[in-house]
C-alpha cells in the first residue's frame, strides 16, 4: 500500500531519498525565459569567491538576475541596460521580444539523454515572476504572452518520453512583481523578499499546479519559502509526496526541511554522510549570457572532473545550460554535453547506480586525484587530472584483479606493499578520468 502523508512535520521527517535520486547522478538544469533576451552579465565571479553585498549584486554574473541587476541602479548590467535599450525600457518589455521559433523540446531531450542525464530540472518561474507554464492565477504567463505555448508542458512530454525523470524548478520566496525593492546583500533575499500572504499563498498555489499538472520527480525551491507561508509547508509537501510518489525535494525551506542538500558554485556545504546536489553553469551564470563564449565556460576535462568529483563524495551533479531566448541551445554547451556522453558510455559503469565509498578522495604525490565509487562489493577506482603519456599512481591497501573500462588503457599492475601500483603506459583519451573496477575491492 502506497504511503501517504499527513501534512505535519513528524510525518514528512520519515520520507526517504528514493533510489533513483541515489543512482542517477547526472541531470541537466535548464534556466531559460525573459532574461535570455537580453543575455548579459558582466563575468566577474564564482557564487561563493567573494562576499555576497551591494558590490556583488551591482556586479552579479547570473544573466537570470538581470531585472533585479538593472534594478540596483549602478554597474555593468545597468549600463548596457540604459545605452541598449534606453532608460524607459521596462523589464516586462522583454515579453514581446521573447520568441521561441527554434524551441524544439523532442531535440533537447534526446541531446540530454545522448550527455547520459537521468534527470532534467526546467525553471518555471525564475525571480522575474513570468511563468512558462499556463496558471490560473496570473496571465503573466508563456500560454498568454511572448511565446504563447505550454514552454514546461511540451519538454516534460519530451523528456518522460526518452526515459528520463523531469524535475521542475519554482522560485518560492522572490518575485520581483510583488515586491520592487533591490536586493543589494545577502539578508535582503529574505528581509525584502515578497512579505504580503497574498504572495505566499500565490506561491503555494502555484506550486499545487505544478504539482498537479506535471507530476515532477524533483520540486526544486530556490532560495527559500514565503515567511508568511511556512505554516503551510508540511501539507505542501505532504501533497507533493502524496501525488508523486518518487519525489524529492532540495534544502531551500528556510532550513526547515530537505531531501537534498545543495552546493551552488562554491557557496552551500555538503558532506558524504547526506545526499548532495552541485549545481552550477558550464560559466558563471546560469541564463544564457552572449559574453561567455567557449573560451568563457568549463573545458570539456573540468566537466567531467566536477562530475567524477561530486559522485565520489555521495553528490549528484545538476549542469546547467542556458539556451538562448529563440530556443538555439549554443554549439559550445552542446559540445560540452556530448563530451560527457562519450565519457559516460565508456565509463558510466563507474557512475550509474554506485555510492560514496568507505575510501576518501586523495590527490598522489604526482598530482594524479584518485576517486573512488562502490557497487556492492565491487570498487571503482577513477583516476583524474592525469598526465599525457606514461604516469604510475599506486593505490593503497588494496589487492586483486583491476580492470580498466576504456580498452583504449594500456596498463598493468603489480603488487606494491599492502597496496597495488597502476602503470598506465599509454593512453588515446584526452577527456575527463580513467576508470577501473575492482571486483570484490570495496
Amino acid at each position: 500500500m502506497k504511503k501517504q502523508y499527513n501534512g505535519t512535520w513528524e510525518s514528512l521527517n520519515s520520507h526517504e531519498v528514493p533510489a533513483w535520486y541515489h543512482d542517477c547522478k547526472f541531470g541537466i538544469f535548464i534556466h531559460w525565459g525573459l532574461y535570455s533576451v537580453p543575455a548579459y552579465a558582466p563575468i566577474t565571479w564564482q557564487l561563493g569567491e567573494v562576499p555576497i553585498d551591494e558590490n556583488w549584486y551591482a556586479n552579479n554574473p547570473y544573466a537570470e538576475w538581470y531585472f533585479n541587476s538593472v534594478n540596483v541602479g549602478r554597474g555593468p548590467t545597468y549600463e548596457h541596460h540604459i545605452k541598449t535599450y534606453g532608460i524607459d525600457f521596462k523589464y516586462e518589455d522583454f515579453v514581446s521580444m521573447w520568441k521561441v521559433d527554434n524551441y524544439k523540446p523532442d531535440k533537447w531531450a534526446e541531446l540530454f539523454r545522448k550527455a547520459g542525464a537521468a534527470y532534467v530540472v526546467m525553471v518555471t518561474k525564475h525571480h522575474d515572476g513570468f511563468c512558462l507554464f499556463p496558471s490560473k492565477y496570473t496571465d503573466y504567463n508563456a500560454m498568454k504572452k511572448g511565446p504563447k505555448r505550454d514552454l514546461v508542458g511540451d519538454l516534460t512530454n519530451a523528456v518522460r518520453a526518452q526515459g528520463m525523470k523531469m524535475g521542475l524548478y519554482y522560485s518560492g520566496i522572490l518575485d520581483w512583481r510583488f515586491a520592487h525593492d533591490p536586493i543589494i546583500e545577502q539578508n535582503d533575499n529574505f528581509n525584502k523578499a515578497c512579505p504580503t500572504y497574498e504572495y505566499a499563498d500565490y506561491a503555494y498555489n502555484q506550486s499545487c499546479e505544478l504539482i498537479d499538472n506535471y507530476k515532477p520527480s524533483v520540486f526544486w525551491n530556490d532560495i527559500g519559502w514565503p515567511k508568511q507561508g511556512e505554516q503551510n509547508l508540511p501539507y505542501l509537501l505532504s501533497h507533493y509526496y502524496n501525488n508523486v510518489e518518487e519525489g524529492v525535494v532540495n534544502d531551500r525551506f528556510n532550513g526547515l526541511y530537505h531531501d537534498f542538500r545543495t552546493m551552488e558554485y562554491k557557496y552551500g556545504e555538503s558532506n558524504r554522510m547526506e545526499k548532495w546536489e552541485m549545481n552550477r553553469g558550464m560559466g558563471l551564470s546560469f541564463g544564457y549570457n552572449a559574453i561567455e563564449e567557449d573560451d568563457k565556460i568549463m573545458s570539456v576535462e573540468d566537466t567531467i572532473s566536477l562530475l567524477v568529483s561530486t559522485v565520489s563524495n555521495n553528490g549528484n551533479l545538476l549542469l546547467n545550460i542556458g539556451p538562448k531566448a529563440d530556443g538555439t541551445i549554443p554549439k559550445e554547451q552542446e559540445k560540452r554535453l556530448l563530451s560527457i556522453g562519450q565519457w559516460l558510455a565508456v565509463n558510466g559503469e563507474a557512475i550509474y547506480g554506485t555510492r560514496c565509498s568507505k575510501r576518501e578522495s586523495a590527490i598522489d604525490e604526482s598530482g594524479v586525484q584518485i576517486h573512488y565509487t562502490k557497487k556492492k562489493k565491487d570498487l571503482y577506482v577513477m583516476l583524474d587530472k592525469v598526465p599525457q603519456g606514461a604516469f604510475e599512481v599506486v593505490i593503497p591497501d588494496l589487492s586483486g584483479e583491476i580492470r580498466a573500462l576504456d580498452d583504449k588503457i594500456f596498463y598493468d599492475f603489480e603488487a606494491f606493499g599492502t597496496g597495488v601500483k597502476i602503470k598506465i603506459h599509454s593512453h588515446q583519451t584526452s577527456i575527463g578520468s580513467i576508470a577501473f573496477k575492482v571486483p570484490g575491492g570495496e
